[in-house]
């Protein structure tokens, strides 16, 4: 063979090694790979492939309390969960309509959703039937209807919850007059428990029987993942600082290694200024 031939037959194994390579997105088979230990370079996912791969959302696990004072008409709500800021989206209060909670596989929409229907004249038990009724389920896959968990209550302190089948376990929740306990991912039914007789046992504002619900709760265990965020939101008619405002408290601690900690701080603060507001 010529040398000009022997040029000529390389120049057709290298282009039909690149054309190879171009249309398998692979460089170098299986034995290349054992040969040389070096793992093969795989061409990028497509759009379809990739969303395929993406998997479940996790859930918003957490544990939140809703409750009512007969004495002073204010109602609201407290959560925690080891999420970054947990405030934005689950808690949901309007003044002289009631507060929801929407957690797990949440749909963020069931807060206003709630409050709206609420303030149509339902009752809380036939509020959770509708919103569930109406529930498309646009992701069953990876965000099913049948693990979502909420609660609403009325301003007079009525309330009903709901924990689907496929909220991550522990999940549940507890009522009782005026109250309202629920979670997802935790220790066990102990913490929605502890923190129901945490919020009868405790006298003094809303603000503090919420707080020591949730202190109860994560003393019974808690999230079971950890602490990172916690929130408090109270409302009543034209009982907030300045006029027209109807939100007695709206408290945010987004994220910390001791949230619930950090939110009695400003629980504190809160109740200082109310005093002060009230000596004047």
């Amino acid at each position: 063979m010529t040398a000009r031939k022997l040029w000529a037959l390389l120049a057709m194994v290298v282009t039909f090694g690149m054309l190879l390579v171009a249309r398998t997105g692979v460089i170098g088979a299986d034995a290349d790979t054992r040969a040389s230990g070096v793992a093969p370079v795989e061409a990028p996912a497509t759009q379809e492939t990739a969303a395929v791969e993406q998997g479940p959302w996790p859930p918003v696990a957490t544990f939140s309390i809703l409750g009512y004072d007969p004495e002073t008409g204010e109602v609201g709500g407290a959560v925690q969960s080891r999420v970054f800021s947990v405030g934005n989206g689950v808690l949901w209060a309007d003044a002289n309509v009631g507060v929801v909670a929407t957690q797990a596989i949440v749909d963020v929409s069931y807060g206003p959703q709630g409050l709206e229907l609420l303030r149509q004249g339902m009752t809380p038990e036939r509020v959770v039937e509708t919103i569930l009724a109406n529930d498309p389920n646009p992701q069953p896959e990876r965000w099913t209807l049948e693990g979502r968990q909420f609660s609403v209550m009325d301003a007079r302190g009525n309330v009903a919850t709901h924990t689907g089948l496929r909220a991550s376990e522990w999940a549940g929740h507890r009522v009782a007059r005026h109250v309202s306990a629920q979670g997802n991912i935790l220790a066990g039914p102990d913490v929605v428990d502890a923190m129901v007789e945490a919020f009868e046992a405790t006298d003094g504002h809303l603000s503090f029987r919420l707080q020591a619900a949730l202190e109860a709760g994560q003393a019974a265990g808690g999230d079971t993942r950890g602490m990172q965020s916690a929130a408090m939101l109270i409302v009543k008619e034209d009982a907030g600082v300045w006029l027209n405002n109807d939100v007695v408290l709206r408290l945010q601690v987004d994220d910390s290694e001791q949230p619930i900690a950090e939110l009695r701080r400003l629980v504190e603060i809160a109740a200082r200024q109310r005093e002060r507001i009230r000596g004047r």
